[in-house]
Order: structure tokens, then sequence, then C-alpha cells
């Protein structure tokens, strides 16, 4: 198949996963992928992003389902290759849109235009050549371009370069908020900013675990509630990116057995527990042949790590692996719920993750 008349056929597998109602099938067939996609652009690689070449691959990974990088280190030249925007992953794009909950006539709010494909998509669901829809940028660049490429289309929502924690003041109340670069923690102006009874939908990301989707409704005392619906890995607001891990002090390592498989901690039911028994500890890992490799950290500068059928080594002054083992244990003694059995609560006095009800909220380990 000629790679640049793939498109239809990316559509036709997102509405066969289910991803896609007739409705926003008809939206996606009415907007190709390619017209929201400058001719730079990059493809997440194992250390750093790696350009694109102009022709076949750049039409093929456009119609593929994957995030198509459009900035790296912030617009700054010789960089790390660090990606800083993109256009998302479409099956990710297809959920999320669907947990919105749009109805015909309803004004939203997206955070993160980026290269304004989703301001499209929902200008096109809902009407009136995207009034209702709002979208705010903090990067210039990527503000400009999302203008240009929205230009070249009939829509004319509303745009604005600003810090998309503030959301859009003066803008309420919007019926839907949708956030397409993850939150560490939910900015409570989101829920402010919606209508009693709307929905917000956002990826979040804590120090255990890299992604998962939310779907919260704002209640009539401008509280917020909802399930985790999902993994889905997106770059962090810029006002909440993290900072590096400490250092570990290689002469404090110590080796024993370790006991659990590693292999046992990668499901996001366990991520979003541990997350919120383990506040200020992270977990990364890679699958390669069979074989799991896990690494944690602390802000302490303690850290442990171990791989299928190997030795658990710790360093620091905190036994991570110890408390990660006790957490495993609470959360197999609870049966091991599912991601969609956790969900977060969001109010004037922060976020706090629950099992079950909102009242249930895991606490941390002290």
């Amino acid at each position: 198949m000629d790679p640049r008349h793939g498109y239809a056929a990316l559509v036709a597998e997102l509405a066969g996963r289910g991803l896609l109602d007739p409705v926003w099938l008809r939206v996606w067939e009415a907007l190709p992928r390619h017209r929201f996609i400058p001719p730079g652009v990059w493809r997440q690689g194992p250390q750093r992003c790696e350009p694109v070449a102009a022709g076949d691959e750049w039409w093929s990974l456009v119609h593929s389902d994957e995030p198509v990088v459009v900035q790296v280190d912030d617009g700054a030249e010789n960089g790390p290759g660090v990606a800083t925007s993109s256009n998302s992953k479409p099956s990710v794009v297809a959920t999320m849109l669907g947990l919105l909950q749009v109805r015909d006539g309803e004004r939203v709010l997206e955070i993160g235009t980026a290269t304004g494909h989703v301001a499209a998509l929902l200008s096109e669901r809902l009407g009136d050549r995207g009034r209702g829809v709002h979208s705010v940028e903090i990067d210039p660049a990527m503000a400009a371009m999302a203008a240009t490429h929205l230009g070249d289309t009939e829509y004319r929502p509303n745009l604005r370069v600003g810090d998309g924690e503030r959301g859009w003041p003066g803008g309420e109340p919007f019926d839907r908020l949708i956030s397409t670069c993850s939150l560490r923690r939910m900015p409570y102006a989101f829920v402010e900013q919606v209508r009693p009874g709307g929905t917000v939908v956002a990826p979040m990301y804590r120090d255990f675990w890299s992604g998962a989707l939310v779907q919260l409704t704002v209640g009539a005392d401008r509280t917020a509630h909802g399930r985790f619906r999902g993994g889905a890995s997106y770059m962090p607001i810029r006002a909440q990116r993290t900072e590096a891990a400490a250092e570990v002090d290689s002469a404090t390592a110590r080796s024993r057995e370790a006991g659990l498989d590693p292999a046992e901690l990668l499901s996001l039911g366990f991520a979003l527990y541990a997350g919120a028994r383990l506040p200020g500890v992270w977990m990364r890992h890679s699958r390669i042949d069979g074989t799991v490799h896990v690494w944690a950290g602390a802000e302490d500068g303690s850290a442990t790590s171990t791989a299928t059928g190997d030795d658990v080594w710790s360093y620091g002054p905190r036994d991570l692996w110890t408390d990660i083992e006790t957490v495993h244990r609470e959360y197999t003694a609870a049966g091991r719920p599912r991601h969609d059995e956790f969900g977060l609560t969001v109010d004037a006095g922060g976020q706090r993750v629950w099992l079950g009800e909102p009242g249930a909220v895991v606490e941390a380990m002290t």
C-alpha cells in the first residue's frame, strides 16, 4: 500500500478496536492526521529522539498508531534529543475523546494545543466551526504551528498562549476539560472551571507510575471524583516537570535474595496502589527477551534493582526492596485490584487516590 494512502486503514483499525463510535468515526474520517504534522518530525528511540526522513518513512509514521514527536528540547538546538511536544498516539487520543463524552453544542477546554489536531477533532464534533472549543498552549512556537494548521481548515476554535495550569480564567464554565499533557497533580483550577456534572479527562503520573488516564465528574460542592481508565504516558505539563533523581552511593551496596519476582510489580493496579503507599519512591522497568529488569529509588538517594531470577541490590540508607515487598503483600491481600477499581478525588485541599470508593483513601506508609 502506498504509505500516503494509509490513513483510512488507521481509522478502520481504531473503529475495529471499538475506540470510535459512528459519530467519532465520521469526525476522524474528515480530518486526515497528516494535515496537523509538520515536515520535520522525530520518532522516540531507545536513548533519544531520532529524526524521521521525508518520504515513505514520514508517511508510514504518520499513518501508524504511534506518537509523532514534533518538538525536542523545547525547540533548542543541539540538545539531548528529549521529546517536548508530540502529535499523540491515535488510539490514546480516541480513548480520551470517548471518555470525554461530549455532546453537541458543548463548551470544551483543551490543555496543550500542540499541533492543533485535537482542537480540530473537537471542532468538527461539536460544530459551529469550533467556537465552543478553547485550547491553551504554553509554547509560542507550538501555538503558532497550531494556529497555522487550524487556519488551513474551516474551524475557528479559541486559542491562547499561556500556562495550562491556570486553565482559561474568565472562560468558565466549561462542560468538559481534556488535558493532552500529563499531570503530577491536578490543578484545582481545572475543577473550578468545569460546571457541576461536567467531565475532566487527563493523563496523570506519579513517581511510581508513568501514566494513567483518569475520568472525573465535578460535583456541586466543587469536588471531583472519578476512576482510572487505563494507562497512557504523556509528556508532563511544563510547570510540573520533575527534577533528576538523587545520586546513588555505590559504596553502600548490599545484596540478598529477591523473594519477589519483579514481573509481579508491572500491573497498573499495583503501580497505583504502591504510588499512594510509597510517595517519593520512583520505579522504572524494562523487559528484554522475557527478562524483567526493575529499578527503584527515593529522594534520599536510596535505591534498589533486580532482574528476573537475580538477587536484589540495595543502596543508601533505606531498604526500598523491603518496603516494596511489604506493599505488594498488602496489594495481594486486597485481591490484586484492577486499575479501574482505583480512583482519584480532587478538591481545594489537593488530590487523593482511593480504592473502591472515595472514602477509602490509600494512605502513605508511615
